[in-house]
């Protein structure tokens, strides 16, 4: 792990020396590094002369100004991004760029999905390039990520624009088939191409996966590209710096060429995109690092010397630790879900339990206290302790408190049902009654004032099911979906003692520690406990890990210490409540096997490890 400051921050510099080191020597011995001369494509001259020809009668310059725009487009919103450009590349005309780049597929905002595919669509976002081509058309040269069109192929591509029009499209070449991604399904494989020319500089841009792999930085390198340029539409999920750091490192080393990564921000559905645009130069070394999460501009200079061009030393944003990147996460998603969706306001049922209380904060955080309801809604087996506990937790944060009991309607919808199920013992469906019909009067609540109903249930419980579909599973957005019970516990002490200017709540111990030292309880029948149910936690979130996030096997379970049954009961439980996960709320995707996207089972399944 990278070096950690009194303030949590990682030092970024110190990790990517260290990567940079390593490959240096694994070059130099000729490990792991593929070394191939590629054939010119069909039509590759051709192509060179009008991509990547400097342009005549230009002075060479030694010093080229890229204005990097780190901006937060919105999916489907064409006309809003392309202002968005607008202004980015005034500013640069302004700070006297070359270049003014936005990030992959910007025009239509990212992950589009199969809406790319909608003719209207994709030729609506392409006449928008050609209009802002246009606009942009006396001063630095545009580059922006969206679609287009040749023949019957789609492909996603980086237009650049210069004098008034597209000169010159680069077509995305490898395309990522895996997690939240679908692009073999959505677009066609452009061939590995050439440098495009701006001024007598000539620039290669891997779109995103791209530079993931060899072929296409080395192809750029061998056909005439001075430094890279790679623009990303790169979602976060916990570890992911450390990954992009590993992939850029390793073409810089293989290229010998400064390379710029340029990435977006902001939330999409369950995906969030955390920026940390980098530049690196030979060697590996890191020029400048942009903040994570935030939106920015940039002005990266280049200067060419002896050795070619190398980028000047920018400003180095600290690096949040996971803890932070992963509460920013959840904040910045239930902001932009918000706010790209029309909901200014939400609501969500307030237990006194520890799953509603850090969503209540995170909620505060992302909108405020003021735009924020929390509701009560008791019945004779809530505790004392757990309306204390809500009372004092709505006082902390600042948001609205309502008190609404359920006994009555539970009573009522009792009665309703009393003569079917008489000679029924009562069991886990007059539990249920209680969730659902708190769902209802939440849901009711939400249609009324006009707020979005938020779920509160963390992966341990939307794993194993552990929830009620139609009662406490209702709702529009579930934050904690992609955070296990062991992580919210900790996340929660996390928040108490630190507070960032992002956060729209108060600083503070806004948790109450009671909240999060208590035993957890669905509170659904006298003295229950989350454990009568279930191991405990770390036991359930350690099988969880082995078996969600790691594929693992019952076998895989065992050799990690736990117990057979233990494992058994979690797979077969994991299984049986796939048809609720179906039906939950989006959620902020942490891992790279939150559920939905990037983990996709069939409802109806009779597969059980036979372990």
């Amino acid at each position: 792990m990278p070096p950690v400051s009194p303030k949590g921050w990682l030092d970024p510099r110190s990790e990517l020396a260290r990567l940079a080191e390593n490959l240096c020597e694994a070059k130099s011995r000729g490990n792991g590094f593929r070394q191939i001369a590629f054939p010119l494509w069909p039509g590759a001259a051709k192509q060179t002369e009008t991509r990547g020809k400097p342009e005549e009668g230009k002075p060479m310059a030694d010093r080229f100004r890229i204005t990097l725009a780190q901006l937060n487009p919105s999916v489907g919103d064409i006309e809003g991004n392309a202002a968005k450009a607008f202004a980015a590349w005034q500013s640069g005309r302004e700070a006297g760029a070359d270049l003014v780049a936005l990030p992959e597929m910007f025009i239509t905002g990212y992950n589009t999905q199969d809406l790319v595919e909608k003719p209207v669509f994709h030729q609506t976002a392409i006449a928008a390039i050609d209009a802002l081509a246009a606009q942009c058309a006396d001063g630095p040269t545009l580059a922006i990520g969206g679609p287009w069109i040749e023949g019957a192929s789609l492909y996603n591509a980086y237009h650049i624009c210069r004098g008034g029009r597209v000169v010159s499209r680069v077509l995305k070449h490898d395309l990522p088939n895996e997690t939240v991604f679908d692009e073999v399904r959505l677009y066609d494989s452009g061939a590995l191409g050439g440098p495009y020319a701006v001024g007598n500089t000539r620039i290669g841009s891997p779109i995103c996966e791209d530079a993931w792999h060899p072929e296409v930085a080395e192809t750029l390198a061998e056909t005439g590209a001075e430094f890279l340029l790679v623009p990303n539409g790169s979602p976060y999920y916990r570890g992911k710096l450390e990954t992009r750091y590993n992939h850029m490192v390793s073409r810089v080393v293989e290229t010998g060429l400064p390379l710029i990564y340029l990435n977006m921000v902001g939330g999409q559905d369950d995906q969030v995109f955390d920026g940390g645009s980098f530049g690196l130069n030979p060697g590996g070394k890191l020029a400048f690092h942009m903040p994570v999460f935030d939106e920015g501009l940039a002005q990266i200079d280049l200067e060419r010397g002896p050795d070619g061009w190398r980028i000047a030393t920018g400003d180095f944003a600290p690096v949040p630790d996971t803890w932070e990147q992963d509460y920013r996460a959840m904040v910045e998603s239930l902001r932009d879900y918000c706010a790209k969706t029309g909901f200014r306001k939400v609501l969500l049922g307030l237990s006194g339990g520890i799953d509603s209380a850090i969503v209540a904060t995170i909620a505060a955080d992302a909108l405020g206290p003021q735009n924020v309801r929390c509701v009560m809604l008791p019945s004779e087996y809530t505790s004392p302790e757990s309306l204390e506990d809500a009372e004092a937790l709505a006082r902390a944060l600042g948001t609205r408190l309502d008190n609404v009991p359920i006994s009555k309607g539970r009573d009522a919808v009792t009665e309703t049902l009393a003569p079917l199920f008489e000679g029924h013992d009562p069991d886990l469906t007059e539990e249920n009654i209680q969730s659902r019909l708190r769902g209802l009067l939440l849901m009711a609540m939400s249609n009324k004032f006009g707020e979005m109903l938020l779920t509160t249930g963390n992966k341990s419980e939307v794993a194993v099911g552990y929830a009620t579909i139609y009662g406490d599973m209702a709702g529009g957005y579930n934050p904690i979906k992609d955070l296990y019970k062991t992580r919210v516990f900790e996340q929660c002490r996390w928040r108490n003692a630190n507070h960032r200017p992002w956060m729209a709540g108060p600083a503070g111990a806004v948790i109450p520690e009671r909240i999060i030292t208590k035993p957890p309880s669905a509170e659904l029948r006298p003295d229950q406990k989350d454990s009568d149910s279930l191991p405990d936690y770390p036991v359930l979130d350690g099988i969880l890990d082995l078996l969600v996030d790691q594929d693992g096997s019952i076998a895989d379970c065992v050799a990690a210490g736990y117990d057979h049954d233990d494992a058994k009961k979690i797979e077969r439980l994991i299984y049986l409540s796939e048809y609720k996960r179906f039906q939950s709320a989006p959620g902020t995707r942490l891992t790279k096997r939150a559920f939905w996207l990037d983990r996709r089972y069939p409802i109806a399944n009779r597969w059980r490890d036979p372990g």
